[in-house]
């Protein structure tokens, strides 16, 4: 009995607090604190380099090309935590809770750098129209063997193969969906316990590919949040069960890549969905869409923001690469799935799983504010019998896309111009660093022939 006491109290020493900062790329950097020294978060007196937002994707600060980290002294910023995001960490000893944070200067106003804070401040504009949006995600990812580090390729769980090889498609197949049963419901567990708003769990179309939609919010930036916890739970759970999860967007190059769709509606001071066109011709929400199209080709980088994403925009798939729109249509770049009631509203589809969700959501919004301040028109409907010819299309190059990014002044304008340059120079140094790399498909097919 004693030593169960000891136990117990060996565990509540343990118990920590996870204060957490969003980076560029959706990664989560921040301190533990322990349990009993949490004030300190509380009062906003936790500190972190506010270069800490500016990291690569291999978490290089690139001093030389923004001139944010030791040339300017790497000075701190103040991580203010978020109460609203205070959850549980299932996977930590008892007591444990994680809280987000905004990156704020000692002047009181939040870090250019932030990306909470850019998609407050598009909730802002919001605001001053006397408007809220509705807003849920649809994440799509991969559970894969944990010997990618040994092997160096990812190779899906054995309970879905034979001899090696997947036993096939597996869209909507509850039999995957057994087959991963502990591990799916380890992730099920964690979200009930943060009250995390999941909803639906189906198996996709690659080996291990799994899809959990998020209910709908009246809070984008509580969405967010729910998105990046979301997408920490289904790592944590993989690590239990001696797996590994990615939201990489395209893993396999034989399989399918994996997305983050995104569901929004749009509220008036009376709580009404403005977007209800009342059995009516829906005006409103097919200049919104237009405003989305608009915007799409200069914002890819926010919805493809590594080489690997534009793995997955490819002809005859389910990523777009035509900037269209249609009803119920799956094919499009941007979705109508209702024209009434409550539930009318725009589904985009084109971000991967690896994108950013506040930088996502913040670029969505921003379309679809031009299609509200503005009567647009979205051009010709697809349907199943109609695709329009010659639509303008997204582009299948990474640089592209970034040079796309750097220049426009809807990004100027929804991101702020110090973002827009940090975001485009920090990826402008991956996509050429990516282009100067040497393959092993370079060296399969070009070395023995030439």
């Amino acid at each position: 009995m004693a030593s169960d006491k000891s136990n117990d109290k060996a565990a509540a020493s343990d118990a920590r607090v996870e204060i957490l900062l969003v980076g560029m790329n959706g990664d989560l950097r921040g301190k533990q604190i322990p349990l009993g020294m949490q004030k300190k978060i509380w009062a906003g007196e936790v500190r972190l380099p506010s270069s800490t937002q500016s990291l690569d994707v291999w978490g290089d600060d690139n001093d030389d090309i923004t001139g944010l980290s030791l040339s300017v002294g790497d000075p701190d910023g103040n991580c203010i935590p978020d109460e609203r995001s205070v959850a549980a960490m299932p996977w930590a000893p008892e007591g444990s809770v994680q809280v987000l944070a905004t990156m704020h200067e000692f002047d009181g106003t939040t870090s250019f750098m932030d990306p909470r804070a850019i998609l407050a401040s598009v909730l802002k504009r919001y605001e001053r129209l006397d408007l809220t949006p509705v807003v849920a995600t649809e994440l799509e990812f991969y559970v894969m063997e944990q010997n990618w580090r040994e092997t160096g390729r990812p190779s899906p769980p054995v309970d879905l193969t034979y001899q090696g090889d997947p036993n096939g498609f597996q869209l909507y197949d509850m039999s995957a969906v057994d087959a991963l049963g502990d591990y799916l419901n380890t992730v099920r567990a964690y979200a009930a316990a943060q009250g995390l708003p999941a909803d639906a769990t189906t198996a996709e179309f690659g080996p291990g590919q799994f899809e959990i939609n998020l209910l709908h919010r009246p809070d984008a930036l509580a969405a967010a949040d729910d998105c990046i916890y979301l997408k920490r739970i289904i790592e944590q759970a993989a690590r239990k069960h001696g797996l590994k999860s990615t939201c990489m967007a395209k893993p396999y190059s034989d399989h399918a890549g994996s997305g983050l769709h995104v569901h929004a509606s749009v509220l008036d001071a009376t709580g009404r969905n403005i977007f209800d066109a009342k059995g009516g011709e829906p005006t409103k929400l097919k200049s919104v869409c237009a405003g989305m199209l608009q915007s799409m080709r200069e914002a890819q980088l926010i919805f493809a923001p590594f080489a690997n994403s534009y793995r997955r925009f490819q002809p005859g798939s389910f990523a777009p690469v035509d900037l269209t729109w249609g009803y119920g249509h799956r094919g499009t770049a941007v979705r109508i799935p209702d024209i009434n009631g409550p539930a009318a509203r725009v589904e985009h589809r084109v971000a991967g799983a690896d994108a950013n969700p506040y930088l996502l959501l913040a670029a969505i919004l921003g379309g679809m504010l031009l299609g509200l301040e503005n009567e647009l028109d979205p051009g010709e409907e697809t349907t199943p019998s109609h695709v329009p010819e010659n639509a303008p299309k997204l582009t299948h190059d990474f640089l592209t896309a970034v040079e796309a990014f750097r220049a426009s002044p809807f990004i100027a304008d929804i991101f702020g111009e110090r973002y827009q340059q940090l975001y485009g120079d920090t990826k402008r140094k991956e996509a050429i660093t990516y282009l100067r790399t040497v393959s092993d498909f370079d060296y399969r097919t070009y070395l023995p022939r030439f």
